[in-house]
């Protein structure tokens, strides 16, 4: 089984929360005493179904199964179907920007920077599969939920700022050309991880190659990275 693969099975960055609430039960008072708790079992047990399923396919019973909680406590918290879908979409966001912080872009060489970048949005993608069944099931709804999303281009700006930062800085340095844009490099890095790893089916047979052994997704983020620093160079 591939690292991909055992990812998705497995599913080790949604842990399974054991509530056990019933509507008269000691567990359903507990619930009610930590709420931040169980709404965080909730919003995992629904990542993990609308990734699985497609927004279409996504049952709230199973939700609620899957959180281990009764369906009016999950209407309580989140109102139903098209609200939690729409909580699913920002927090998948909000993951992958807030783990982009830790990278201190700003504080690193301007060349370094790009390949870090690089790097980690391949492992993003490796580390949480369901990121990438998240934003295409929301491709297929044409961004109906993400135009619902408030602040949702605000939550990218500081992102866009600071790779323009980097970019700007590797210029003067000698490093990069110039008028590079910063949305349209983000683009190729996510582009170059996202297409290999959603047609790594079909590509594995027309090539006759194991597209996601640990040795080829290794070479293919080195690839990325190579990639998208050739592409800055003067």
């Amino acid at each position: 089984m591939t690292k991909i693969e055992k990812n998705i099975e497995i599913d080790a960055n949604f842990p399974n929360y054991r509530l056990k609430i019933s509507d008269d039960s000691p567990a359903r008072d507990k619930a009610i005493r930590d709420p931040e708790r169980t709404s965080a079992a909730i919003l995992a047990a629904a990542t993990r179904e609308f990734a699985e399923n497609g927004y279409g396919g996504a049952r709230i019973n199973e939700i609620a199964a899957r959180a281990d909680v009764n369906k009016r406590m999950l209407y309580h918290y989140y109102g139903g179907k098209d609200a939690l879908y729409l909580a699913v979409l920002e927090s998948t966001y909000v993951g992958i920007r807030s783990a982009e912080v830790n990278l201190h872009l700003t504080d690193r060489d301007p060349v370094d920077a790009i390949r870090e970048l690089a790097r980690f949005t391949w492992q993003y993608f490796l580390d949480h599969p369901e990121f990438l069944s998240i934003i295409s099931t929301e491709n297929l709804l044409k961004a109906k939920f993400l135009k619902q999303c408030p602040g949702i281009t605000e939550k990218h700006s500081p992102l866009i700022a600071t790779i323009t930062e980097v970019l700007e800085r590797g210029h003067r340095a000698g490093h990069f050309r110039a008028g590079a844009d910063a949305v349209q490099i983000y683009l190729s890095i996510a582009a170059l991880g996202y297409y290999y790893l959603s047609n790594h089916y079909t590509t594995s047979i027309i090539f006759n190659r194991d597209m996601v052994k640990p040795e080829e997704l290794q070479r293919w983020g080195t690839h990325i990275a190579d990639m998208i620093v050739s592409s800055l160079r003067p």
